[in-house]
């Protein structure tokens, strides 16, 4: 893969591939994060060895010549170094809401990101939307919250963590997109850097969490079983497929794609977790919500590619006018 940045406009199909890719690995990410941490609670720590492996990978591979990415720079690492925090608080708090909710839950409250994104690009004073953007975004999270209505039991600490993620993955979907398109960096190299600028400060955290050494012992004494090391093994691949789809899906399409996508992933994963799981009562006001959900990510793709199209129409009718004066 290359080491640089997307230079030209994305083909209709790289954008497709993009959100595409992030959506089922998301979907995946969230079962299997689940399951690891039903048999192992050290949140922490996974996120820590999650990061770790995709640094040592990434470098190897660039060792290797798989990768071309740049070599690491002081100053582009200092200006990733907030989307990196933004990062690990967002993975942090989720994972700590995924320990004690369940799936659809969690998915129903990290469902309200995209309207959290669409209200910090007012505030960065980022060209407005279209109002059917702006409209399906809010037909949206409207869905949610009659969602969570109908299905959920009052869980503070689940709720605070899980909305407290929506926040800090807001600022750093924000900044991946600006820091893709200043920068001209790949989702390659945007991955190493967060892991590198990552992992001191998750040491930290576990050390001073107090989830250090003890939470090493006990993964010590877990790798006897062979059924929980395939799922951490998939766990640690899967942290590395995730955030490289959704780094790419960033970059090439938007921030606010990349929570929309996520949105729509939700409600797959919302049935497989009633259906797998268990344990979450099936009321009227969450299908309704469900379905107005689903339409609003639905009517937000329509309104994306038409105004992609025009877009293009655009740019094609400008090169003309170029070509027809030479």
């Amino acid at each position: 893969m290359e080491g640089g940045g997307i230079d030209k406009e994305p083909t209709p199909f790289l954008s497709l591939f993009a959100a595409f890719s992030y959506g089922i690995a998301s979907m995946a990410m969230v079962f299997i994060n689940k399951a690891v941490l039903m048999q192992y609670a050290y949140s922490m720590t996974l996120l820590t060895l999650q990061q770790l492996v995709t640094a040592v990978i990434i470098h190897f591979g660039k060792v290797m010549g798989y990768t071309k990415a740049k070599e690491v720079d002081m100053k582009t690492a200092k200006k990733l170094l907030p989307v990196s925090i933004f990062y690990n608080a967002n993975v942090a708090f989720a994972l700590a809401s995924l320990k004690g909710v369940n799936i659809p839950m969690y998915i129903a409250l990290k469902r309200l990101t995209p309207l959290a994104v669409l209200v910090a690009g007012y505030f960065r004073g980022k060209a407005r939307p279209s109002s059917q953007v702006s409209l399906s975004v809010i037909f949206t999270a409207v869905g949610v919250i009659i969602a969570a209505f109908g299905d959920f039991s009052f869980d503070l600490h689940g709720y605070t963590m899980a909305l407290t993620s929506v926040f800090f993955q807001t600022m750093y979907l924000v900044l991946v997109e600006k820091s893709g398109a200043e920068e001209g960096l790949s989702s390659i190299e945007i991955m190493f850097y967060n892991a590198l600028l990552s992992i001191p400060f998750l040491l930290l955290l576990i050390i001073a969490t107090g989830e250090f050494p003890h939470s090493v012992a006990v993964l010590s004494g877990k790798a006897y079983s062979f059924a929980f090391l395939v799922i951490l093994v998939l766990s640690l691949v899967m942290a590395i497929i995730l955030n490289f789809t959704m780094f790419l899906c960033t970059i090439v399409n938007s921030a606010l794609t990349t929570t929309i996508v996520g949105v729509l992933k939700g409600v797959g994963s919302t049935t497989l977790g009633f259906i797998l799981l268990g344990g979450v009562e099936v009321h009227a006001l969450n299908v309704i919500g469900l379905v107005i959900n689903t339409t609003g990510g639905v009517w937000y793709s329509y309104a994306k590619y038409q105004q992609k199209r025009k877009s293009s129409r655009k740019v094609l009718t400008e090169e003309e006018l170029l070509k027809n004066k030479n």
